[in-house]
């Protein structure tokens, strides 16, 4: 079985680095792909929900190349996440990674997990439609009159 990351099961000894987060889109088993989140970037800790009811799982980089490689997907992009409020962020983090993660396909999945997070930090939403689908996933950001 090929690695998808490993499940927490103690609280780390420092926070993860959620003031610093990107959401990272890979190819997926379909072409709607897969999203992760990275905080601390390059070199940082990876976040990803995978199977249909279970914990979500965490890796360094070390452990992200693993996944990539033996997974046979790769990186198609990654967006940094504008969150203003890193601690409640990192609470929702620790709360979603605490407990099973229920898929359910377009309204339930890997982005959905990435943006509670970035909704929980006071980011703005990523998805953009009535499906969440990872590979059109953006952050919304202000127009040029600075309304949303």
């Amino acid at each position: 079985m090929a690695y998808e990351g490993d499940v927490l099961l103690f609280c780390p000894a420092k926070p993860f680095a959620v003031a610093q987060a990107y959401a990272v889109i890979v190819t997926g088993d379909t072409s709607w792909g897969h999203m992760l989140l990275n905080t601390g970037g390059v070199g940082g800790t990876y976040f990803q929900v995978a199977g249909v009811h279970s914990c979500p799982r965490y890796m360094n980089e070390t452990g992200y190349q693993r996944y990539l490689r033996e997974t046979g997907k790769r990186e198609l992009r990654r967006f940094p996440l504008h969150l203003s409020n890193a601690r409640a962020a990192h609470l929702k983090l620790e709360e979603l990674l605490s407990k099973p993660w229920s898929w359910w396909v377009v309204r339930h999945n890997c982005e959905t997990f990435v943006e509670e997070i970035v909704i929980a930090g006071g980011g703005r939403p990523i998805h953009t439609g009535w499906f969440y689908k990872p590979v059109d996933g953006r952050q919304q950001t202000p127009g040029a009159s600075g309304s949303w």
